[in-house]
């Protein structure tokens, strides 16, 4: 129907609500208008679960490929006006979603297999959520208590960092009390390591290793894989210990960069979980006190400002602690000890490469038969890649970025101000779960004969002897005009 115009007609249609006529493009709108139903859900086992306000209806199909329907009632915690404020509801809300939707999967499965288990009643599915929570919280509270000592002033100041505290504690807890049962699901160290590992990649950025130039590349790069080599040696051919997976752990943790390092070189060569314990207790005892003696040692012997930061840098385990070392004998020594540290991390990924080599090619090679590149890729630990390309990423940021804006945005925004905090985060997570499920009696047998100490003390003198000579030849022989725009 049209006009005299040639237009169309308007028609209309009437509100079921009001009676009311209303010219059809607005009639159109009404459905839109008016309040929509609240209809959310979830996949199940062969089917889908849809709720509609009190009621959800679970489709399921059968084994017998029929689709089995039916309607229940949905378990709700906020019928109360009171749960249902704001700052209140959030809890609540959250168990009784898991309820339903855990029941749902719960019969679907029992309805695609013509299961004839029994239901679970609500009161268990709450208690065993409750329960299923109190994993993690229980570790975040160890963990929240290791993090308010850890960064206290004064703790902080002689090397017990979070870390430490982390590991004492959960240590305290396994062998008086014992770890609960319940906790021990959530001790998920593999997972807290790498990801605080991937996360360190980030802090290591290629325009700061130039700045401070080959002098600092030949103390870091050079020194480093000496040490560990030959320490690995000393343990297996002077100390004869029986273990070479400990020998290894021990040897990257004291030569490298200490608990990162020993936890990649404890996945590339498939170490115990004792054993890779044995060698983070090691390394964060030493590291607690190289951090204070060093830098007194430097002043009494009255070393110069760089070289006792580039001794620093090369020899004591952490980060963190290389930092804080560095300050104590003042600005320059710690922009020199931390820029070495960091030119050294980059050899985490190397070394675990060079160990998962040589593992499949020496240690564990089968007689007449060769080593494959696929045995190699299967032993290399994965978070290696994620711990370069974090690295890779970051250093084309900042030096996009231009010095300036990429210390202001990358280092000062990004890295010290969101990364190091989450990255600690996970660390002190892993070494409180590694603490949590360990056992004394376990490592004992580790201890005979105090080899892991002796190898540790010898490969520690060993690296502070040819660093100490590498760094004076470095930025003070072949390379002072370095040393002299520092």
């Amino acid at each position: 129907m049209s006009t005299r115009t040639g237009r169309p007609a308007a028609t209309s249609v009437s509100s079921a609500r009001s009676g009311k006529r209303f010219p059809m493009s607005l009639g159109r709108l009404l459905p839109f208008l008016a309040p929509a139903p609240l209809v959310g859900g979830q996949a199940v086992m062969e089917g889908v679960m849809m709720r509609n306000g009190d009621v959800y209806a679970l489709a399921v199909r059968t084994a017998d490929g029929n689709i089995s329907v039916e309607n229940r009632p949905w378990f709700s915690l906020t019928r109360s006006e009171l749960l249902k404020k704001p700052f209140l509801r959030g809890f609540p809300t959250l168990i009784e979603t898991l309820v339903n939707g855990i029941k749902a999967l719960n019969l679907s499965a029992e309805r695609s297999t013509e299961g004839t288990g029994e239901e679970l009643k609500d009161w268990q599915l709450v208690l065993t959520l409750i329960v299923s929570l109190l994993f993690a919280v229980g570790l975040f509270v160890v963990v929240v208590i290791a993090m308010i000592l850890g960064k206290q002033s004064t703790m902080a100041y002689y090397g017990i960092g979070v870390e430490p505290w982390g590991i004492m504690f959960g240590m305290i807890i396994a062998n008086t009390i014992g770890t609960p049962q319940w906790m021990k699901p959530a001790l998920q160290v593999e997972y807290f390591i790498k990801t605080g590992l991937v996360l360190l990649g980030a802090e290591i950025l290629f325009d700061k290793i130039i700045a401070i130039g080959t002098a600092g590349i030949f103390v870091a790069w050079v020194v480093t894989p000496i040490v560990l080599i030959t320490t690995f040696i000393f343990g297996q051919k002077v100390l004869k210990m029986a273990s070479p997976t400990l020998n290894i752990t021990i040897s990257a943790d004291m030569s490298v960069c200490g608990t990162s390092a020993a936890i990649a070189a404890a996945a590339a060569c498939r170490a115990k979980k004792e054993e890779l314990t044995l060698a983070l207790g090691l390394s964060m005892t030493f590291t607690a006190i190289m951090m204070v003696a060093l830098p007194a040692f430097i002043k009494y012997l009255g070393l110069p400002e760089v070289l006792g930061g580039a001794w620093i840098g090369g020899t004591v385990d952490s980060t963190g602690a290389v930092a804080a070392a560095g300050a104590l004998l003042g600005p320059k020594a710690m922009y020199v000890a931390a820029t070495i540290k960091m030119i050294q991390n980059v050899l985490i990924g190397v070394t675990a490469f060079g160990i998962a080599v040589y593992w499949c090619t020496s240690v564990e090679k089968t007689a007449g038969r060769e080593t494959s590149l696929m045995e190699i890729w299967h032993r290399f630990p994965k978070f290696v890649i994620g711990f370069l390309t974090a690295s890779i990423i970051f250093s084309i940021y900042s030096a996009d970025l231009g010095p300036d804006l990429g210390t202001a945005l990358i280092n000062k925004g990004v890295i010290d101000g969101i990364e190091k905090g989450v990255r600690t985060w996970f660390f002190v997570l892993a070494f409180t779960a590694i603490g949590l499920s360990t056992n004394f009696r376990e490592l004992t047998p580790y201890f005979k004969g105090g080899k892991p100490l002796i190898l540790y003390v010898c490969g520690q003198s060993f690296n502070l002897a040819l660093t100490l000579a590498m760094a004076y030849v470095m930025f003070y022989l072949v390379f002072p005009e370095i040393t002299a725009k520092i």
